[in-house]
């Protein structure tokens, strides 16, 4: 496991991590977005050659994260899966077998269209729009929860990245971390994804994804 990074926020520790994800001490969750299983499989229903050594890559390491930091239970902020059934949701069932101890939840993204029935069978609870824990709420896109003024959000879907740039021309695009003033932004967990570009205004903080690992930018 690489080196966390201790966040202390609004009296809770978030352990920021270089697998794109976020340990959350108080509550023993593990808050992941944007995994994407299942869209290489996608991509090779429709021709495209991309392997599924992606998909297993992704599934590893989220395991090992799971081993490592022993959660009572899994927040997932949307995009757990890609698209409908493929095999490698049925890879996910067999792996899902072998964590009966983790309750997982997930809160609905744009690519969560498996049939109600088929979370079920994983043992995952579904949440329309949003779930709230305490003071925090979680949500897939940061749109759903503008008008809530009583609860800190957490979200992912836009697969944050900030633009560090170096001598001459150089630059490169690192995936982050953001936490705004109402509402922070997960990195994408899942490799197989590109990044946006973020904007972060002065009082926001931004923690990069440098291979192994969290380096504060503001």
């Amino acid at each position: 496991m690489n080196p966390c990074f201790n966040f202390n926020f609004n009296n809770n520790n978030f352990l920021l991590t270089t697998d794109r994800c976020i340990f959350w001490e108080e509550e023993k969750a593990l808050i992941i977005s944007d995994l994407h299983l299942g869209k290489a499989g996608h991509f090779r229903k429709a021709g495209i050659g991309i392997p599924q050594t992606i998909f297993k890559e992704d599934i590893q390491r989220l395991l090992s994260v799971l081993q490592y930091f022993k959660p009572e239970q899994l927040l997932v902020v949307g995009d757990l899966f890609h698209s409908t059934a493929n095999k490698e949701h049925e890879l996910f069932l067999k792996w899902r077998k072998d964590l009966p101890a983790v309750s997982i939840h997930l809160v609905k993204g744009n690519h969560d269209i498996l049939n109600k029935n088929w979370y079920q069978l994983a043992g995952i609870e579904v949440h329309d729009a949003e779930l709230k824990i305490g003071e925090f709420l979680f949500t897939h896109d940061i749109q759903n929860c503008r008008n809530d003024h009583d609860h800190y959000c957490f979200s992912g879907h836009i697969h944050p990245g900030i633009r560090i740039s170096g001598m001459g021309r150089q630059s490169l695009q690192l995936p982050c971390f953001y936490f705004g003033k109402t509402f922070a932004i997960l990195p994408a967990f899942g490799k197989f994804t590109g990044t946006y570009a973020i904007e972060p205004k002065p009082a926001d903080r931004v923690f990069a994804i440098v291979e192994d690992r969290i380096m504060m930018i503001q």
